[in-house]
């Protein structure tokens, strides 16, 4: 079985600089992802919470969330963020490191999250079947999956720019002084697999003037609207609501724009 932790697992540093990357930081889901989990009532289950740049919110909010991420590092950090917060927030989280394709929590949920698109490191349609029916099996009967993609651009998956940098973003700085800039590279597209393997490249400038270039690379599965429907209905969801972005503007009001999936738990 191929590895899902989209580097996340082999790459240190990626988990020490994550939540300062601009795109991250300011990534306009959170508000969503916390107003669902209350809407719910939990418990919430959070797929690839990573640092906890959703999970730390959702709890602060009230809402008791596991966390499940294949990344000791990833997970590294949350835990030493959620060390920072009240004894009552501390409560609400429990973090667990696991495979999405393959776990077994003994517990149920009212509400499972995928933020920022985890399921897209799932590279096979049986990882994703895989993931989706142990997700199922977590929820309670009528629970609710929000399933969190990116729409393909046609435009960006024909563009004449393989193996070019591209997409610088603004720099940050860290707290120990170091500048960070960071741009991307397709190395390759599968067009039959629908895969991408991608580059994120961060050049860091040191306080002593030292240069470093490191790279996160991985793989990334991409899927249309369609097909996905295909997968949750095989996997017993119904689609309840497909929204264009977190605002929960309908698919179709700008392109690409997201595909954030609400579907229910049927057949029980």
């Amino acid at each position: 079985m191929q590895s899902a932790s989209g580097g996340y697992q082999s790459d240190p540093f990626v988990a020490q600089l994550y939540d300062q990357v601009v795109p991250y930081r300011d990534r306009p889901d959170v508000d969503f992802f916390v107003e669902t989990a209350l809407d719910s009532g939990g418990p919430v289950l959070e797929l690839g919470c990573g640092t906890g740049r959703v999970l730390l919110p959702t709890a602060q909010a009230g809402v008791t969330i596991t966390g499940l991420d294949l990344s000791e590092y990833m997970l590294d950090v949350c835990r030493q963020a959620l060390s920072s917060e009240p004894p009552e927030v501390q409560d609400r989280v429990t973090l667990v490191e696991g495979d999405m394709r393959d776990f077994d929590l003994g517990a149920t949920f009212s509400l499972a999250t995928t933020p920022f698109r985890p399921f897209q490191h799932l590279l096979s349609v049986e990882d994703q079947l895989s993931c989706l029916n142990c997700i199922r099996n977590h929820l309670v009967p009528g629970g609710f999956l929000i399933l969190d993609l990116f729409n393909p651009s046609l435009t960006s998956l024909t563009q004449d720019n393989l193996g070019e940098e591209v997409g610088m973003e603004p720099p940050f700085t860290t707290p120990e002084g170091v500048t960070v800039r960071r741009c991307n590279k397709t190395v390759s597209r599968d067009f039959h697999n629908q895969i991408n393997q991608v580059e994120l490249i961060y050049y860091l400038t040191h306080p002593d003037g030292r240069k470093e270039r490191l790279v996160h690379a991985f793989p990334m599965r991409y899927l249309f609207r369609y097909e996905v429907e295909h997968l949750l209905a095989r996997c017993g969801f119904e689609v309840m609501e497909l929204y264009s972005d977190y605002q929960k503007n309908p698919f179709g009001s700008s392109y690409p724009g997201e595909l954030v999936f609400l579907a229910k738990k049927v057949g029980e």
